[in-house]
């Protein structure tokens, strides 16, 4: 079998697992999880032996036209380039990892089966995206992924919350998605076609004549797709559906369509300076503010997603200063150890039955109630702080190294001050990332309530899962040498420099917030309750009491102010902003929401009391001439004889004053 068509069944499998899947829910419900399994497991397996018969080598393409439009053909295209298998194989193996995990955490969801579709589908068509060699066949993979995170981030559709983040999902992603749109025609437009290996000859050759332009408009879509400032305000909410989405979206799906695209294109963007200079901005204020963000969360989920932003800050960062290679090696290594932190993070929310922080620490013993989401997420954290020999180490060096080079000028294709901006950024952003994560781990770990034993289980599959995840996360940036061949010769490997930096301020970051916590923590033991935090009579008193969430006194316990959060005294009074989301909602509302409904009410009020009222007038003065003639009908021949001698005597002596003034 040739390699074009094993790489024509990678997105197929699921697609067909789907659509099974959604047949067979209902007359065959025992179908269902080996259809969500099995296609992406062989869809991986077909992935790896492509990229294996691939390995860094041509691209290879093959395309055959899909439609006549009598102007830009579309073209049902495939480019396997080195980015594009390597890629493939993290989507698929991460759709596997999260349907296997998905058949203990929803085991008893009566709406399993239409939620394992949907990930089916999802999976196809972000699939699609990464082996399309044509732009608009990759749109629909796009639009595809747009609606099943709607269904899936709105699967618990019963609670307001799911509701409301999955429209927001959806719209703000939407906002993006048409300056996107008009940019690809635009793009075709300049270029002549819709194939991306045309494009880039193109491009090669100086036949783009509005670069800016084009690139700030595709900046727009990459924004709302990949959470990027200031369209990332639908990801944190978009943790009200269940944990193994929140996993694919963040990991392998979804948020990381836009940094690929942008890395497939990268030619587009680079011939604008301009273009890399807004994107090193944007970049840095994703990277920097969401990590602040973090630092201020108690929803263990939401900390996460702001990780994400920020990470996926790192990789725009690297293609601001024009180096893909860093971005997509980033894409691949935050692929596996996002995908464990969420998936541990369902193991945790499973075992203390919430997802805040400061019910978790006020639980205790966490990390003997669910040893192996503690030792796999410790790994996992470690990958995301960027300490060595984890994965993440090698891929965030690898975009500092580039941001070095790019601002000492070593790179001729993005300007100098990119290069700062990105450096000086990521820089900053190691010390806040270090700090949330450890305070996440903290918190989550090692609690100040008293221990229980062991009372809630979790399913096997769920912590097979972690453990074959923590592989990747401990030692996939190892491969660097690897993947540099594939992404075509380029160099990965660490630079002294901005590893000694980053990696010191890492540690500098942690060490602080552990001094604070430890700091926090007696502070909190030392104080005196308040009359609504009576003293529990008992050890046991007070374990139940931060397990079940109640206190006896004073209201929810997760609701309350937690003294013992090193994040309120490393924040001070940016606190209450940063676990706001710096208030970047209130002002979506202000600019789009409020004038949109102002607009609405409007539009009502002119068709309720004007159009309305026309048509009403129209309806009103037949029904009132119908009445008078309807009146005048009465039956009477002596009335009938009285109007038309009347009338004929009107008639007569108008004759007659006619004639007398023509007289």
């Amino acid at each position: 079998m040739t390699t074009t068509t094993l790489a024509i069944l990678v997105p197929v499998l699921p697609l067909l697992g789907a659509l099974a899947g959604l047949g067979l829910g209902r007359v065959a419900p025992g179908f269902v999880r080996p259809l969500a399994v099995l296609p992406p497991l062989a869809a991986t397996v077909l992935a790896a032996l492509v990229a294996t018969r691939q390995h860094g080598g041509p691209a290879l393409n093959a395309a055959t036209e899909l439609t006549p439009t009598g102007s830009v053909p579309v073209e049902l295209a495939l480019h396997l380039d080195g980015f594009a298998v390597a890629v493939a194989v993290l989507v698929a193996a991460v759709a596997t990892c999260v349907q296997i995990y998905s058949t203990g955490y929803l085991r008893e969801d009566p709406r399993y089966p239409s939620y394992a579709a949907l990930v089916s589908l999802f999976t196809s068509a972000m699939l699609l995206v990464v082996y399309s060699g044509d732009l608009i066949v990759l749109l629909v993979g796009w639009e595809v992924m747009g609606i099943c995170s709607y269904f899936l981030v709105g699967h618990y559709w019963e609670t307001p919350e799911a509701r409301s983040a999955s429209l927001k999902a959806f719209l703000v992603t939407k906002l993006g998605d048409v300056p996107f749109l008009i940019g690809l025609f635009a793009l075709a437009a300049d270029t002549g076609s819709f194939r991306i290996t045309r494009i880039l000859d193109a491009v090669g050759s100086g036949g783009l004549d509005h670069p800016t332009l084009i690139a700030l408009l595709l900046l727009a879509g990459v924004a709302g797709k990949s959470a990027q400032f200031p369209l990332h305000i639908w990801l944190p909410d978009a943790m009200a559906g269940p944990t193994p989405v929140s996993a694919l979206i963040h990991a392998a799906t979804m948020v990381a369509a836009g940094v690929y695209f942008v890395a497939r294109l990268l030619p587009v963007f680079a011939a604008s300076a301009a273009a890399l200079v807004v994107l090193a901005v944007m970049a840095a204020l994703t990277m920097a503010g969401s990590a602040l963000a973090a630092l201020a969360q108690d929803d263990i989920k939401r900390v996460l997603a702001y990780s994400t932003i920020g990470q996926l800050g790192y990789m725009t960062a690297a293609l601001a200063v024009a180096d893909r290679s860093a971005a997509v090696f980033h894409l691949l290594t935050h692929g596996a150890f996002k995908a464990l932190l969420f998936l541990a993070a369902g193991v945790l929310i499973h075992a203390a039955g919430t997802n805040s922080l400061t019910a978790m620490a006020r639980t205790g013993a966490l990390r003997t109630r669910a040893a192996d989401a503690y030792w796999t997420m410790t790994v996992a954290l470690l990958a995301l702080v960027a300490l060595p020999p984890f994965s993440g180490f090698f891929s965030k060096e690898a975009v500092l190294g580039a941001a070095e080079r790019a601002a000492a000028g070593h790179t001729e294709a993005a300007p100098a001050v990119a290069g700062w901006i990105v450096l000086t950024a990521g820089l900053a952003t190691a010390v806040l990332t270090a700090a949330y994560a450890t305070r996440l781990w903290l918190r989550a770990f090692h609690g100040h309530g008293a221990e229980r034993p062991v009372d809630r289980s979790q399913p096997l599959v769920m912590n097979v899962v972690l453990w074959v995840l923590a592989a990747p996360s401990l030692a996939l940036g190892l491969a660097y040498g690897l993947l540099g061949d594939w992404f075509g010769g380029a160099s990965l490997a660490p630079t002294l420099t901005t590893s000694v930096l980053a990696t010191g301020l890492a540690l500098v970051g942690g060490l602080v917030t552990y001094g604070t916590w430890r700091h926090t923590t007696a502070m909190a033991a030392a104080r005196p309750r308040g009359p609504l935090e009576p003293q529990a009579e008992s050890e046991a008193e007070m374990a139940a009491e931060a397990l079940t969430g109640h206190a006896p006194a004073g209201g929810d316990l997760a609701e309350r102010p937690d003294p013992a959060d090193p994040g309120r005294l490393l924040l001070g009074p940016l606190h209450p902003h940063a676990a706001a989301g710096f208030h970047l909602d209130a002002a979506a509302r202000a600019l789009f929401v409020r004038p949109t409904q102002a607009a609405a009410r409007l539009a009502a009020f002119l068709d309720r009391e004007v159009v309305d009222t026309y048509v009403r007038a129209g309806a009103a003065v037949p029904r009132l001439l119908g009445t008078i003639v309807r009146k005048s009908q009465t039956g009477n021949v002596q009335t009938y004889l009285t109007v038309l001698f009347a009338g004929a005597l009107v008639l007569a002596v108008a004759a007659v004053l006619v004639t007398a003034a023509g007289a």
